[in-house]
């Protein structure tokens, strides 16, 4: 098995394969995952604010998305929004219908991520921001935000690098990321098992370097004060 692993063939299929996984990996998985990850800190952001200022009736359209998003496979609401859609007259391409579904989807857990983080923050220095005459948002600026976003960048940070990972399910709906371009070249070749660990590696490599940067900005927060 291990010689039929490590073949003359074998190992010249996989030098092949690798600059065209690489490629889709940094021209298809990189953007679909920046593009959605900024929209689902948005969303967020919205969401986890509402909530935390206790908004009446949004505070309830808040929760209901949350309870939505959740409780529902992602791969389900691929589906709804790119072949579901079409039935009720709004067309939209593989890359735009995974995006908004990857935002979406990612910015329910984030949302959750960033309410908890807002919480953690003591009361008393928002009510230290109301006597020295600062308003809400003020105080959701100068206070409470930046200790949050200190708080929440661990969970953060492994929610992209699980979006990195569920982009792979993109490829459900024709998007041309780093999966689809392994499973091309093993329906070619007929190798699978290699192809499939090449894939793998290449994203532990992105992986890791967002766990590194994950480092990097933390010490920098540290840094600034945010302890």
């Amino acid at each position: 098995m291990l010689e039929s692993f490590l073949s003359n063939r074998t190992v010249s299929v996989l030098a092949e394969a690798l600059p065209r996984i690489l490629s889709a990996g940094l021209t298809m998985t990189i953007p679909l995952t920046i593009i959605s990850f900024v929209l689902a800190m948005l969303i967020a952001m919205v969401v986890a604010l509402v909530q935390y200022a206790r908004v009446p009736v949004l505070r309830q359209i808040a929760r209901f998305y949350i309870w939505v998003i959740r409780g529902t496979p992602l791969l389900v609401q691929l589906f709804i929004i790119f072949y579901g859609l079409p039935s009720v007259g709004i067309l939209l391409d593989a890359f735009p219908a995974a995006v908004i579904a990857f935002a979406i989807n990612e910015g329910a857990y984030c949302a959750e991520t960033m309410r908890a983080a807002l919480e953690s923050v003591p009361q008393g220095q928002l009510e230290a921001g109301y006597c020295v005459g600062m308003s809400w948002w003020q105080i959701m600026r100068r206070i409470v935000l930046p200790q949050a976003l200190r708080t929440a960048v661990p969970s953060l940070s492994n929610s992209l690098i699980g979006m990195v990972k569920d982009t792979s399910l993109a490829s459900n709906i024709t998007v041309a990321e780093m999966f689809m371009a392994g499973q091309r070249v093993a329906a070619r070749t007929y190798i699978f098992l290699p192809i499939y660990c090449e894939v793998a590696v290449v994203y532990l490599l992105f992986c890791t370097v967002i766990t590194k940067l994950q480092s990097l900005l933390e010490r920098w927060l540290n840094a600034r004060g945010f302890e």
